[in-house]
């Protein structure tokens, strides 16, 4: 494909200046320049039919709506221009536009544009809710769904990472589901998404689902310059994500709030898996079987070098994972109480 040259494109909102498009630039790029030059100009209104508020978050909210003409349900989400850069919101749709094809992550229609007050995008419809509501504290979900999902979830990751992509906010919230059993569940929301190789020098994403590299770089109170240099983004964040997700299932609470040698549960962890022979597993990590045990060690090792990859979990899926449930359902009281229900 011919290189594009560097230019600005005028929106709605003002000029952006893109970065010029070298050969070999990647296709969420080119991608970006395009949609920038053809991004429509429409009042919601004015060509949907606002049914009801599905979701909100930090950067946006997601809203059921019809297409006035055609009639077809969709997930409208906007964000507002007053907080989201065009470029971001260019990187968002265009990323996940790219991933849509694959049966586990949220479709797209296609459709974006720009409002006097919002930039928005139409993905489809999953008529149901995301993994985060079925959680029962301190008790988890049945293992066989956990199985299921987490088949599916390393499927979306693997694909997501040979495409040199990271998610960089795997979590339950974002998982959504198609029925209540985990039979098809579909990875969302891809606005921290970046290259593999991204350099980042401020921590973004939920705490207790960060690896401890990413941790390392929390801001100093009153958010002056980060303790650590920028961190190389790395599917092997998404990993560990993913491990901290599927302990969250199993059990119903976080093995940690945060990877840092102040928490309690974290450092108890830590010191466990520098030494798995010779040191005694924390409480909260009693209830798996050894096979469950060597899953986790992968995903959640703590040098992000030796870290497996997301799909390892298939591996694991035709052994027992949760020892008897009557003898684990609710986590062992150690000297500083159980950690955080999930749903707290």
């Amino acid at each position: 494909m011919k290189a594009f040259s560097a230019r600005c494109v005028a929106t709605a909102s003002g000029m952006i200046e893109l970065d010029s498009m070298a050969e070999g630039s990647s296709p969420i790029e080119e991608m970006m320049e395009l949609t920038a030059q053809s991004l429509c100009q429409l009042e919601i209104k004015d060509h949907f039919n606002i049914i009801k508020e599905i979701g909100r978050g930090k950067y946006g909210r997601v809203l059921l709506v019809t297409h006035r003409c055609r009639g077809t349900p969709m997930a409208l989400k906007v964000l507002p221009k007053a907080s989201t850069k065009l470029k971001g919101f260019l990187r968002e749709y265009c990323t996940s536009l790219q991933l849509s094809c694959h049966p586990c992550i949220v479709g797209l229609f296609g459709i974006a544009f720009q409002s006097n007050e919002h930039y928005g995008f139409a993905q489809e419809l999953v008529v149901g809710r995301d993994l985060f509501a079925i959680i029962q504290p301190r008790v988890g979900i049945p293992e066989c769904a956990v199985k299921r999902c987490a088949v599916q979830l390393a499927s979306a990751l693997a694909y997501i990472h040979r495409v040199g992509l990271v998610h960089r906010d795997i979590k339950p919230e974002n998982v959504l589901l198609l029925d209540t059993h985990c039979r098809h569940v579909k990875l969302a929301d891809f606005g921290l998404t970046q290259k593999r190789g991204t350099l980042v020098r401020f921590i973004s994403g939920t705490l207790p689902y960060m690896a401890p590299e990413l941790c390392a770089m929390a801001l100093e109170e009153g958010g002056e310059e980060a303790k650590a240099p920028p961190l190389s983004v790395q599917p092997s964040l998404d990993t560990w994500a993913f491990g901290v997700l599927l302990f969250c299932i199993l059990t119903g609470f976080f093995p940690w709030e945060r990877c840092v040698d102040d928490d309690d549960f974290y450092e108890e962890f830590a010191a466990w898996r520098r030494d798995p022979a010779g040191a005694t597993a924390p409480t909260q990590w009693r209830r798996f079987t050894p096979t469950c045990m060597e899953m986790f060690g992968r995903l959640l090792a703590l040098d992000a070098g030796e870290r497996g990859s997301a799909e390892d979990v298939k591996g694991f899926v035709g052994e027992e994972w949760v020892r008897e449930r009557s003898l684990s359902m609710q986590p062992e009281q150690g000297a500083t109480g159980p950690s955080p229900s999930c749903t707290e």
